[in-house]
């Protein structure tokens, strides 16, 4: 409620002082108001005075060029569907949704850009006025230019990734956010056809349980989500931790050898290794064939159909590529433990397990808890695992949309849009991936001794 509180107050004070510039300023100032950059022009001012007015003329030109004519049909996302003239048989091109939802989206986040532009050119005329009150020198273009690369060199080094997060990740997760309230699907494709806003239909149908709705595939799918990212973090976690404690052990020979053996499974690419691997367990691969050479089986065991088989085969194949990480970050922890705390232990009659369980573990916890945090999430994402090795299967009939029985959510969510091109669904279930993933993230992350104790352990 206080940062609720805060904001309101935030928007409160920016009103206030908007009103009071206008009041108190001179006529320049209130020319800005409406031709940015007016009154840094004629206090000589310049470079900021252009600054501000070429963008105004951008985003002017922006609107009256294309951008209006978007925003118009923003609302409908098109009336007039592109057809075959009867008479002439001449394809006649009508809307475009896509991309009117596109530049319709732009127009938006400009418009909402040019009034936080209006309000640095107030804020901006407000401190010049201020700056020749108390009889401050006006600075050149040469002085201007040189505060972008000396005082103000933050700004100008941030200029560009930001621009690039803004094109490249923000607009994009919008427009996704967007495709989930249309029905943009096989049926709808722009440019040949027009889809339009259809509200909550498609959440409702995420969450419908009867019928063609997709609630029972995606209450089986989130489940297994999290039962995979529970078993891929934790069980590499600790098997990896096992396996560097074992090669440090005293006694142990050949240690490079061994840390060496295990960090080729993750120097070779997995785009090789594990669709290699994948085949070593199909129905007529080596592992089978030689099973039941050697008389262990009889008939081939069901690694890639069986929904049970299955899943426990991605999860330890998963430990063959991932203990290898672990046991190198746990290596580089166990050797900065301080000894005097084992030999304390040992004076005091402790065992092994006992060492580990008060000393090497809490020390382990503590430093990897937010790898703990990063790999779990991660896990929620692992697209290459799962897609390599069983490509989501095996399918079933209870399973709607595409959706296979080891299939995570991510790559449900990409056989949703590549195979059966369901743009708007797939959009939906992209939403609930991060809505899952950022409650996780949060809840875990306050739960962490090491955010929560920083200093404690020490």
């Amino acid at each position: 409620m206080k940062k609720v509180a805060a904001f309101f107050q935030a928007i409160g004070a920016n009103i206030k002082d908007i009103g009071v510039t206008f009041k108190e300023g001179d006529w320049k100032t209130k020319v800005s108001f409406v031709i940015f950059g007016f009154g840094p022009l004629l206090r000589k001012y310049y470079l900021r005075g252009i600054a501000f007015l070429a963008l105004e003329i951008l985003y002017i030109w922006y609107m009256v060029s294309f951008g209006a004519s978007y925003l118009a049909k923003f609302g409908t996302l098109g009336t007039v569907e592109t057809h075959m003239d009867p008479t002439t048989f001449v394809t006649v091109y009508g809307d475009n949704s896509f991309l009117i939802l596109l530049w319709g989206l732009l127009s938006i986040l400009f418009t909402v850009l040019l009034i936080a532009l209006w309000r640095m050119n107030i804020s901006e005329n407000r401190r010049e006025e201020l700056a020749a009150k108390a009889g401050k020198e006006v600075p050149t273009i040469r002085q201007d230019l040189h505060q972008l690369i000396d005082s103000k060199f933050n700004y100008t080094l941030l200029s560009l990734p930001t621009l690039g997060i803004f094109l490249f990740m923000i607009l994009p997760i919008i427009f996704m956010i967007c495709v989930a309230f249309t029905n943009y699907d096989f049926s709808h494709q722009a440019p040949s056809k027009l889809f339009t806003w259809v509200g909550l239909s498609n959440f409702a149908n995420l969450f419908s349980f009867g019928g063609d709705g997709f609630g029972a595939t995606f209450a089986k799918v989130l489940s297994w989500t999290i039962v995979w990212a529970f078993f891929a973090t934790f069980l590499n976690y600790f098997l990896g931790m096992a396996v560097a404690i074992l090669i440090n052990m005293k006694g142990i020979k050949f240690k490079k050898l061994w840390r060496t053996i295990l960090v080729m499974t993750i120097a070779i690419p997995q785009f090789v290794s594990l669709l290699y691997v994948s085949k070593l367990f199909a129905a007529d691969g080596l592992v089978n064939s030689y099973l039941m050479k050697w008389g262990v089986i009889s008939q081939a065991l069901p690694f890639w159909t069986n929904p049970t088989w299955a899943k426990v085969t991605v999860i330890v194949l998963n430990c063959w590529v991932g203990i290898p990480y672990l046991m190198l970050i746990s290596t580089g922890i166990l050797m900065n433990i301080p000894e005097d705390l084992y030999e304390s232990a040992r004076i005091d009659g402790a065992n092994q397990f006992q060492m580990f369980r008060k000393i090497t573990l809490p020390y382990m916890l503590f430093v990897t808890g937010p790898y703990l945090l990063t790999s779990f999430t991660g896990n929620l994402n692992n697209f290459n695992i799962i897609y390599l090795l069983s490509g989501g299967g095996p399918t079933t009939m209870s399973m709607t949309g595409g959706a296979g029985t080891t299939d995570l959510l991510i790559t449900w969510l990409y056989k949703m849009t590549v195979n059966d091109t369901n743009y708007c669904m797939a959009a939906v279930i992209g939403i609930m991936v991060f809505v899952v993933t950022a409650v996780i993230s949060l809840v875990v992350y306050g739960m962490l001794p090491s955010v929560r104790d920083e200093e404690g352990f020490q």
